[in-house]
């Protein structure tokens, strides 16, 4: 069965809410310039309160290994998603965490890169240097499933929503889907009826 991650958590009234929808893992940003950023203080608040089973995730960007560490310590998570121009030098460094790299589709992204990594996971999104994520836009699923070949845990993201989320499951079989922005009603704040709707429908396909 696809794994579900709900990223963007900004409050514990969204993290009980997809709990309760059937989330597998929760993104919390620590990236500052991003509308969805969450000091690590309150991010260590909402992880506590998360059942063993729920996978916090902390989404970092170009940060420096001493601090991304220091965060992660701090508040509990257990994955960290780079989500910048991380090297594979940097990535193998981070071993005492779940790695998921993540890989922007655009005109210069080339399926093979992705092997260049030891990592955990890898992350196919949307190709957008200023919004690192959370962009609402749909990459190119017939490049996804060329990735799925390469024997690696594909977490696949960019703009996936309730109307398109099965369809995306059933065609690329990733090894879990991210969703953010088509489950928000303003940037870090979701609406409890599409994350339901979400969850429904990945479970569905």
């Amino acid at each position: 069965m696809t794994l579900v991650k709900i990223c963007g958590i900004t409050n514990l009234s969204d993290a009980l809410a997809a709990v309760e929808f059937g989330a597998d893992a929760l993104g919390f940003n620590f990236y500052e310039p991003s509308p969805r950023y969450i000091p690590p203080e309150d991010a260590r608040e909402i992880i506590s309160k998360l059942p063993p089973n729920i996978l916090p995730v902390g989404v970092f960007v170009n940060e420096a290994p001493d601090n991304l560490n220091a965060v992660a310590k701090t508040t509990g998570i257990r994955a960290v998603q780079l989500h910048g121009d991380e090297s594979p030098e940097y990535c193998s460094a981070l071993a005492d965490w779940y790695r998921i790299k993540v890989f922007h589709v655009n005109e210069s992204f080339s399926e093979q890169s992705v092997q260049d990594y030891n990592v955990d996971a890898i992350m196919l999104d949307a190709g957008n240097k200023n919004l690192r994520g959370g962009t609402g836009q749909v990459i190119n699923w017939s490049t996804a499933r060329q990735v799925n070949t390469l024997n690696v845990k594909l977490f696949l993201a960019g703009g996936l929503s309730p109307e398109n989320v099965a369809e995306a499951i059933t065609t690329v079989a990733p090894y879990a889907v991210d969703a953010c922005s088509s489950l928000e009603r303003l940037p870090g704040r979701k609406d409890h009826k599409r994350l339901e709707l979400f969850l429904r429908a990945a479970r569905s396909a």
